[in-house]
């Protein structure tokens, strides 16, 4: 049950965008190609098991977390309230 404008469903179809969002940028986050021997960041070599696992890689396991952890969210603010934009 949706309240106020919005139709029916409103909410489930905002929870819906925002995983698809979140699926289509992780994927345009991976990688492709043949993996780098060799960190683009570090430059130690990035262990064989690594490079089967995820084709493409061009960072160290130490790296690619040091970059995942500075990751800011860009997500949309799809809620609209006056409360969730002021944070």
């Amino acid at each position: 049950m949706a309240g106020g404008w919005a139709r029916d469903g409103a909410v489930q179809d905002q929870i819906d965008d925002t995983i698809a969002d979140a699926v289509k940028r992780a994927r345009a986050d991976m990688p492709t190609g043949e993996a780098a021997k060799y960190c683009a960041e570090c430059g130690e070599e990035i262990p064989e098991a690594r490079r089967r696992a995820l084709p493409g890689t061009r960072t160290c396991v130490v790296c690619q977390s040091a970059r995942d952890a500075n990751r800011a969210s860009a997500g949309i603010n799809r809620r609209g309230s006056k409360d969730s934009q002021l944070r």
